[in-house]
């Protein structure tokens, strides 16, 4: 291979990676920013209203709140101490791939709030996004059990370390 064909090669992958963190940068950034304006507007205007659509394990007529509950916090506390971990985890499931990351977030979010549902303390309402984090870590911890490559057993070790 002469110098200018490793030159363009190079290139192109540095392209590639830009266009890829750009990706999983607008991803995290959005949902970030999503959950941030929902608790800003539940703070400012509702005055936390909105933590009563949360999940209220085993009322029927709170099913769908396992769709809604991830997206509501209890205060700012709440949502800073989960902004960080969804933040390191969403990216280091998005390493492989991006599309994993939507995968992994569905699927936690529907077990955990199936399961918060289900064995949940009673009279309670349960909100907050901790349930997709801790799938987020299930996954990278099994992808490195089962793939065993060493970059999946180097992600599982570092979401465990985190």
């Amino acid at each position: 291979m002469n110098q200018i064909d490793w030159k363009s090669t190079a290139l192109a992958r540095t392209v590639g990676v830009r266009r890829t963190l750009r990706t999983q940068a607008i991803i995290l950034g959005t949902l970030v920013a999503a959950l941030w304006v929902i608790e800003a507007f539940d703070a400012a205007l509702l005055r936390g209203a909105l933590d009563g659509w949360g999940i209220q394990p085993r009322t029927l007529a709170s099913l769908p709140a396992i769709f809604v509950a991830p997206l509501l916090h209890d205060g700012f506390g709440h949502l800073l101490a989960n902004t960080i971990p969804l933040l390191i985890l969403g990216w280091l499931v998005m390493v492989r791939r991006t599309a994993d990351f939507f995968w992994a977030s569905a699927i936690a979010l529907l077990a955990s709030g199936l399961g918060i549902w289900l064995i949940g303390g009673a009279n309670s309402i349960h909100i907050g996004i901790s349930g997709v984090i801790f799938g987020l870590l299930g996954f990278l911890l099994a992808r490195g059990y089962y793939e065993r490559s060493a970059v999946a057993i180097a992600l599982a070790v570092v979401a465990f370390l985190f």
